[in-house]
């Protein structure tokens, strides 16, 4: 196939981009995007966010000199673009895959990615940190932290913001406006930003006022004039003047489309001297119409049709459509149910649950820790939340768990996807939380083995009224078509359920590792003639112990779980089993290390976590019993 990307292919540094002519970056930004498009319906990734930022990066890059002066991006959703401008073009192909481009940023990966990212708010502290040790030093590089207006809810980036005027001279922060963060962005910042974009009259009205009062010669300070006639205008035209009360020089708003604009407006700024805040709007998924019509579905997918769009992945029932569906199920039973997501409405399923229920639907943008007390407040007032996250998320918002919460024992219901190892890799593998969760007063965790359990712990933990987490992975289980259509039976706290029973070993398992167990079982029982008996564990927090003691005083114990050894299944039944007399433990999980990206499957062969090995391992240590 005749190659098409004639000015990409020849851009492996940001100098050679500074040698093209501004009439060739066009064409640029089309190969771009037509690059980004190709590579991501093979791989997956994210999408529409790097579609938007495709001119604003050209520019970035034109006006100031990576790795010298430092660009500091924001999560990693719109880092695409700079990795294909900072000679990662090749490597770009391997995006998501196995030792390849990995889907956020890395100081491993690159001298141009100059601070880690992958969660959402830490662009604006990550600059400010390095804008203070490069004035500390006496270096002339300069520093841009590029945060999506999302990320502007998260309380890190006001926390950032806040600091910025009272620690530094010169730190210049573009504010790429898209309207959007995974779902659409809600609260008041966000309309605060509308309510600019709509309102461009201020500038107008502005640089009107400035030429009036220019022309009235005989004012002796016609500047103070200015800047006061220019203040109140911000008064009026923009709600709070929020940026420059913070100290930050406001400038904008800027078509962040138009290259010749944010080029020469970049440029000019390029010496700034004070801190600035330049108020860029993009359109998230621009030049592909399905991401344009769809920009919550293309922010992060797997592998598509890149002609109409459509995922190339099976569909089935998913462990996120029957969350919400049964938050639905569940709404239509219980007037009090709250449910709060923090920006991900149709990551974590509820977007029937949203238009269906929107007067028990609260999404708070992307502010994980104000989800977790919002929902402490809402529980000591008498109604019953529901906070649906990422697991990777909800780390954030750890001691909001402990001390908002379960210090409370407030019934709270924390439903977390995601959990597991993701192919995005160590920023987003949900498989840290459970050494700190585990240890926390009044709280149960849940962990279902496929899509009509999560249902019953869902009915089992609002009859709890006591914080509850219930975890799960991405996908589906692969063992439901439907969900059940009888009532939920109620789980009784602490009661594992036993789904084989043997006598060779005993294997307790976590999740939908459950049917990894069971195959396991069946396989071994055929070639090997060994039985085994299958553990669904359930709950991992209270813990079934007196069952598990059964099992280890008369044959060897086997844990298995998608989540990290330490703190986990394993240390449970560790804990467990440490002062009773029993007969081995083996367990099979993720050690205590950083895991790369990279398909599941792969990672799991990688680690020694594959069936064969698993069966490997279990066959050596029964026949030497």
């Amino acid at each position: 196939m005749e190659n098409t990307n004639v000015l990409l292919d020849i851009v492996q540094s940001p100098a050679d981009l500074k040698k093209l002519s501004l009439p060739e970056l066009p064409a640029l930004a089309a190969e771009i995007r037509k690059v980004l498009i190709d590579t991501v319906a093979e791989t997956g990734g994210h999408l529409a966010s790097n579609l938007g930022v495709v001119e604003l990066t050209i520019a970035l890059h034109y006006v100031f000199s990576s790795p010298k002066d430092k660009i500091v991006w924001d999560i990693g959703h719109q880092g695409y673009v700079h990795k294909l401008l900072t000679g990662r073009r090749e490597f770009f192909r391997t995006l998501r895959n196995y030792r390849g481009c990995l889907g956020f940023l890395s100081r491993e990966e690159s001298e141009h990615d100059c601070f880690g990212a992958g969660h959402a708010g830490t662009a604006v502290s990550a600059a400010l940190g390095m804008a203070v040790a490069a004035e500390r030093r006496g270096s002339d590089e300069k520093v841009v932290a590029v945060i999506g207006d999302g990320a502007l809810s998260c309380g890190i980036a006001l926390e950032g913001l806040n600091n910025v005027s009272t620690n530094c001279r010169k730190l210049m922060i573009i504010l790429n406006d898209n309207k959007m963060s995974i779902s659409e962005n809600v609260g008041a910042i966000s309309s605060s930003l509308n309510r600019i974009i709509s309102g461009r009259s201020y500038n107008r009205f502005k640089a009107l006022v400035k030429t009036m009062l220019r022309k009235i010669s005989a004012h002796h300070d016609i500047g103070k004039v200015i800047r006061k006639v220019e203040d109140a205008a911000k008064g009026m035209f923009l709600p709070g003047a929020f940026f420059e009360e913070l100290g930050l020089r406001y400038i904008g708003p800027l078509d962040g489309h138009d290259l010749p604009q944010l080029i020469r407006t970049l440029s000019v700024l390029s010496d700034f001297s004070r801190p600035l805040l330049v108020h860029v709007i993009t359109e998230k998924g621009r030049g592909y119409e399905p991401a344009e019509n769809a920009p919550e579905k293309f922010h992060g997918l797997a592998a598509f049709n890149p002609v109409t769009g459509e995922s190339r992945s099976g569909g089935g029932l998913t462990f996120s459509a029957a969350f919400g569906a049964a938050m639905q199920e569940l709404a239509a039973r219980a007037p009090d149910l709250a449910v709060i997501t923090a920006g991900m409405a149709q990551g974590t399923g509820l977007t029937g649950f949203s238009k269906k229920f929107p007067g028990q639907f609260y999404d708070v943008g992307i502010a994980e820790e104000h989800a977790v007390v919002f929902a402490g407040g809402l529980a000591a007032a008498g109604l019953r939340p529901v906070v649906a996250l990422y697991v990777t998320f909800m780390q954030r918002a750890l001691d909001c768990v402990f001390h908002d919460v379960c210090l409370q024992n407030l019934p709270v219901i924390f439903c977390l996807d995601r959990a597991g190892v993701v192919e995005d890799g160590p920023t987003h593998h949900g498989i840290y939380d459970l050494g700190f969760f585990r240890g926390l007063p009044n709280l149960t965790i849940m962990a279902p083995k496929d899509e009509n359990e999560l249902r019953q712990m869902i009915f089992t933990a609002y009859e709890l009224r006591s914080p509850v987490i219930i975890r799960y992975p991405r996908g589906g289980s692969g063992q439901v078509e439907t969900l059940a259509e009888n009532p939920p039976a109620l789980l009784k706290t602490a009661a594992a359920e036993v789904l084989r029973e043997g006598r060779a070993g005993a294997v307790w398992a976590m999740g939908p590792e459950v049917f990894t167990a069971q195959r396991l079982a069946a396989r071994l029982a055929a070639a090997e003639n060994i039985d085994l008996t299958v553990v669904n564990m359930r709950f991992l927090c209270p813990f079934d112990a007196e069952l598990l003691s059964g099992h280890a005083a008369s044959m060897p114990v086997f844990t298995l779980e998608d989540g990290q050894l330490t703190g986990g299944l394993a240390s449970a039944v560790d804990e467990i089993l440490i002062n009773v007399k029993h007969c081995g433990v083996k367990h099979f999980g993720w050690k205590p290390e950083i895991i790369p990206h990279g398909a599941p499957e792969q990672l799991r062969a990688r680690h020694g976590l594959d069936t064969d090995a698993i069966m490997k391992t279990i066959i050596d240590i029964v026949r030497s019993r």
